[in-house]
């Protein structure tokens, strides 16, 4: 249970404050003016460099974001400043009607925003707000073309701020949290690479178009996270309570349609690049048409490498833990009959002849993502011979 809850840290990388200084959790309000007033990151738009953000903070928004399911959902984040970082200390969800696709803040969410804010300073809390956050469940973390429309008057208005994007879905099924903290570039500032400086991830093809048309337009902040002694008490006080849930539960069935959009997004995407491939017949070797076949293939690949990767690690924790407890207790009861029955349904599965069947499901959704992901790379070095 420790060697999990370590693990957990270790992934997300959780660091403790230095108990006798706790210097991230102290506000000071003259420092905080001193700071607004000389404005260093209007002189350059590459200033913030760090986000760290409370592990408090940090639960908050990743519950939030998954109780959202496929719909986006929005939420402010509180802290202050201190050189190149924005430090995050909390998080408030807003009350925001959001769709599978976006998210804006209306009427009620600002009057919410406010009236929070205030009740904060009543009450002590003297963090000024400094940045907003939503989700993108299941397709990565960067900022659409809305949402840099939001972070550009955010910014213009409210600077300074920052964009975070939580995608709940790749969370549950990589193990740890999949966060991204993002700046917009002033309006008529021209990055010195055009290129998007977050590399490559797996976006669904509907979304890649988007996803292209506005990374030009914002960067990306190093994200770290931090915890005070009391978030290290609660944080194993939840854990000690919560541990037996987190391990019965399987990433493959608690994210099953996740992994299912997954599969169908390879297959839209094999199908476009098998056309790419069949309308320019063979092409001469270097040429500019054959790298980007080349390129669109490579992408592929790595898109079923990673489906296959999350599927065999589902897989194997889950053979993990039936060859741990499966059994136990078995010798205290007694015998029944001699022959197990057909069909049966024991906890949610269902079995016949004595095979789970949600497993042997699962065990074919795997073989096939590793089969394609073995086909794609011989097709891929074919095509580069």
């Amino acid at each position: 249970m420790d060697t999990a809850f370590r693990s957990w840290e270790l992934d997300n990388n959780v660091q403790l404050v230095d108990p006798t200084r706790d210097a991230l959790y102290a506000f000071d309000p003259e420092e905080q003016k001193s700071i607004q007033n000389d404005k260093a990151w209007k002189n350059d738009p590459h200033h913030f460099k760090n986000v760290r953000i409370s592990a408090v903070a940090l639960l908050k928004m990743v519950m939030h974001a998954r109780s959202g399911g496929s719909i986006e959902v929005m939420g402010l984040m509180q802290g202050k400043i201190s050189g190149d970082t924005i430090i995050v200390t909390d998080a408030f969800r807003l009350p925001v009607e959001g769709t599978e696709t976006r998210v804006n803040a209306q009427d009620e969410a600002n009057e919410y925003m406010v009236e929070y804010l205030q009740l904060c300073r009543d009450q002590g809390k003297l963090e000024n707000a400094v940045g907003w956050y939503h989700s993108h469940p299941g397709y990565g973390c960067w900022l659409s073309g809305i949402d840099v429309g939001t972070q550009v008057t955010q910014q213009t208005f409210s600077d300074p701020f920052l964009a975070v994007v939580i995608d709940p879905d790749r969370t549950i099924s990589a193990g740890k949290v999949e966060i991204g903290a993002f700046r917009t570039y002033p309006v008529n500032y021209k990055p010195a690479d055009a290129e998007s400086e977050d590399g490559y991830q797996t976006i669904p093809l509907a979304k890649i178009e988007d996803f292209g048309a506005h990374s030009s337009r914002y960067y990306s902040l190093e994200v770290s996270h931090y915890k005070s002694t009391l978030d290290t008490h609660l944080l194993e006080s939840l854990w000690n309570k919560y541990w037996v849930q987190t391990l019965s539960q399987s990433p493959l069935f608690t994210n099953r349609e996740y992994s299912s959009k997954q599969m169908l997004d390879l297959s839209s995407k094999i199908r476009q690049a098998s056309s790419g491939i069949a309308r320019g017949g063979r092409v001469p070797a270097g040429s500019s048409l054959g790298k980007g076949m080349d390129q669109q293939l490579a992408k592929v690949v790595k898109d079923s490498s990673k489906i296959a990767g999350e599927e065999m690690t589902g897989l194997k924790a889950g053979e993990v833990k039936a060859q741990l407890f499966n059994g136990l207790g078995e010798a205290s009861k007694p015998v029944a009959a001699s022959v197990a029955p057909v069909f049966r349904v024991e906890k949610n599965e269902v079995m016949i002849h004595g095979i789970n069947m949600i497993h042997l499901a699962f065990s074919i959704r795997t073989y096939l993502a590793f089969t394609i992901t073995v086909v794609l790379e011989v097709t891929l070095k074919l095509c580069i011979v």
